[in-house]
């Protein structure tokens, strides 16, 4: 069975908070993985919230890369969804991880748009990845 589009949600800790906090630095890593991955970019945009943390989504040909920070937790949200198999989503969550200083990832793969008989369902796989990094406060 062959998957219309792959979904990858990434719950990344002990990440960098200043770089979490910082709207231009994670536009920079985000569209460098998008580009590391062959992804066209089509729109961005990211906002910074009051007193902290920033959500940015950036829109790629066959879908998006978004990703939603709380710097008080050292925690990231991050969401790939890509269409087809033209492009490298894991080359994006490996550039992004690495960029933002996570220690720990725990990550979810969700094949979707996986045809059985007349209807579409999904797979799920789940995994975690723990890093060596040295972002101490």
């Amino acid at each position: 069975m062959e998957a219309l589009g792959f979904h990858y949600i990434i719950e990344a800790s002990e990440c960098n908070p200043e770089i979490l906090a910082n709207p231009a630095k994670l536009k920079e890593i985000i569209l460098k993985a998008a580009k590391i991955a062959k992804m066209d970019v089509r729109i961005t945009h990211f906002y910074k919230f009051s007193p902290t943390g920033v959500s940015g989504m950036v829109v790629v040909t066959g879908s998006h890369i978004s990703i939603h920070t709380w710097p008080e937790n050292k925690y990231a949200a991050i969401d790939i969804y890509i269409c087809g198999t033209s492009t490298y989503p894991e080359k994006a969550i490996d550039y992004i991880l690495e960029n933002i200083e996570a220690k720990y990832a725990h990550i979810t793969e969700i094949e979707r748009g996986v045809k059985d008989n007349d209807t579409y369902t999904h797979t799920i796989l789940t995994w975690d990845e723990f890093y060596e990094r040295d972002n101490e406060d």
